[in-house]
């Protein structure tokens, strides 16, 4: 089910008196309608154009015998962006495409849809950022990013995350399973697979989960290595798999953080990765020219504090933003 984004939900702070040096993202906000009725505007030339979707759901979550409550994230990410004072490029621009949700179960049949909602804004020249949602999201993340790629470019994949998320889905797809999906998709189509990820949790995976990323030739770096005395080995790690691929997709699943920045999340790390690593190296990826889109997965409001894992999705989505190159 697809439903428009209402005008209500971007709401903040105003300074009147500053007049357009005040403005926030909430003022912002073009609000669009991805359905046949409503045309999609462009991104002109020589602009930028960053459009959120949300997706409403944790049915994946459900499957994979987590903490269900992801679902509701989404409205509570925009409401942490809303008062975010405006520093963007005079030729950038901000737009809510609404949200995907999914209803009686039916998973599988919503990640189409995302995908399609994401196609469509590829195709009208928009940056993509969507809110999930469990990790589930990142499969129909990705379906609409493989059907708006040219076909002779290739996709990689870089993932923050504690959990590989390679598992089978030979009884149902989940929260656990979206990188093997993809990994499976790209195999029928004779390309690639190109994972990345970053945080992995030794405790969190099991050996068979470690051998079906090594059969897929996956990269990773563990969550004890992900420290900020290392982070030049690992830019020059992250440099390397960037110079293979023509075009990226990021993924930052919040569980990869310590609990202590990410209380609200499905599977909390009471030795996660810190939040400053993160940033450096996500700033270096986003500058790479070669991010198509991003997306930030598994807030589960149910178990925040103060909003503090919303407001840290927020602000990874903001230094994100003001880095796309």
């Amino acid at each position: 089910m697809y439903k428009p984004i209402d005008a209500q939900t971007w709401k903040g702070r105003v300074d009147a008196a500053d007049g357009e040096l005040g403005l926030r993202w909430h003022q912002m906000m073009q609000l669009l309608r991805l359905s046949p009725e409503q045309e999609l505007p462009q991104v002109a030339p020589g602009r930028c154009g960053f459009a959120f979707l949300g997706f409403c759901c944790d049915e994946g979550v459900r499957r994979n015998q987590g903490r269900v409550g992801a679902a509701s994230a989404p409205p509570l990410i925009r409401q942490a962006m809303a008062s975010f004072a405006n520093h963007l490029p005079s030729n950038a621009s901000l737009a809510d495409a609404g949200d995907v949700l999914v209803l009686n179960q039916y998973l599988e049949e919503a990640q189409v849809q995302l995908g399609k909602k994401v196609q469509a804004l590829q195709e009208h020249g928009y940056k993509t950022i969507v809110l999930g949602g469990g990790h589930e999201t990142a499969y129909g993340h990705f379906l609409g990013l493989q059907s708006a790629l040219e076909e002779e470019e290739t996709l990689g994949i870089i993932n923050f995350d504690a959990h590989f998320d390679l598992r089978s889905y030979s009884n149902q797809p989940s929260s656990g399973t979206p990188f093997l999906q993809i990994a499976d998709a790209l195999e029928k189509q004779n390309k690639d697979f190109n994972y990345l990820c970053l945080g992995i949790q030794e405790y969190g995976n099991t050996r068979a989960l470690f051998n079906t990323a090594q059969n897929l030739c996956a990269e990773y770096v563990l969550a004890q290595d992900l420290h900020a005395i290392n982070a030049e080995a690992l830019k020059s790690q992250i440099q390397t798999f960037l110079s293979k691929i023509d075009k990226v997709y990021v993924s930052i699943d919040l569980d990869v953080f310590a609990a202590a920045y990410a209380p609200g999340v499905s599977a909390p790390a009471a030795m996660g990765v810190q939040p400053d690593i993160v940033l450096l190296l996500l700033q270096d990826i986003m500058k790479s020219e070669k991010v198509l889109s991003l997306d930030v997965v598994e807030l589960n409001p149910q178990f925040d504090i103060d909003s503090r894992t919303a407001k840290l999705a927020a602000s990874l989505i903001y230094h994100s933003i003001m880095n796309w190159r």
